[in-house]
């Protein structure tokens, strides 16, 4: 299994700041916890299929940081073809959850194949671990998986989207999802294992509590960098420099379980 987290998450998607970050946090914490297991569960399980599976709900979710479509599901009243059926069906089956799951009858078939009731229950489609469940069903009974496999981002698109809106963003967003995921395949066939929770892998463009820590225990080993809780380019500097010295292999800014282990015992040496 391939560890993929709330980091893997936060390497592939875009930046936001204020409720939107907050959003996004919300969402990408909550589904990071169970991810891996979640996605082995459906055999989504190879890096093809998980950076595919990563970058199309990115898109979907609008960055991870909703859950709930923008609009108001007005435009799907009266659709049958969405066995929306009745007076105010379109607004009631709304797209919701990281693949927008949309209309009574999408409804009632994943809540059927989860054993959940969300037909009448729609709104639970928002939460982000069942809308983590509801997209790996998707999947399934979509036979994503064999696209993923020969590595087919436009028809992987056409049978999420039914056509190919989005596509750039779908195929930018799946980029840096292999990235992400073959690092962490990288860890795996070293025998190495990965960083455990509140050790995660750091590099330019990570922020957050984690990086704040990363720079103090840079300073206290004599590199001069600031403590703003933002992995830029005089952190990345550092964090090479701090490779260069101790002799680790790649030399790349990256923080990952070699770096992490040689900072703390070299920080041992001067306490």
């Amino acid at each position: 299994m391939i560890p993929v987290d709330a980091q893997t998450l936060r390497e592939v998607a875009p930046r936001f700041s204020g409720e939107n970050g907050e959003r996004q946090d919300a969402i990408i914490t909550a589904v990071g916890d169970v991810l891996a297991d979640t996605l082995a569960a459906c055999a989504i399980d190879t890096r093809l299929r998980i950076a595919h599976f990563i970058g199309q709900t990115c898109h979907e979710s609008a960055g991870f940081r909703t859950t709930e479509e923008f609009a108001s599901g007005q435009a799907y009243e009266g659709r049958a073809d969405l066995g929306n059926d009745r007076p105010g069906d379109g607004m009631r089956y709304k797209g919701r959850g990281l693949l927008q799951l949309t209309g009574r009858a999408n409804y009632r078939t994943f809540g059927q194949r989860l054993g959940i009731d969300l037909e009448a229950e729609p709104e639970r489609a928002a939460d982000p671990v069942l809308s983590l469940r509801i997209a790996c069903e998707f999947w399934k009974k979509k036979n994503l998986n064999e696209l993923c496999d020969a590595d087919d981002i436009v028809q992987v698109t056409r049978r999420i989207n039914g056509g190919t809106n989005g596509l750039d963003d779908r195929r930018q967003s799946t980029a840096k999802a292999k990235a992400a995921v073959a690092r962490l395949e990288g860890f795996l066939l070293m025998g190495a294992s990965p960083p455990a929770k509140g050790r995660l892998v750091l590099r330019r463009g990570s922020k957050g509590e984690p990086v704040g820590e990363l720079q103090r225990l840079l300073r206290k080993l004599g590199f001069m960098v600031a403590v703003d809780d933002d992995f830029g380019a005089g952190t990345e500097v550092a964090v090479a420099a701090f490779q260069r010295e101790r002799g680790l292999q790649p030399v790349d800014g990256i923080v990952g379980s070699d770096t992490w282990d040689a900072l703390h015992a070299a920080l041992a040496t001067v306490q």
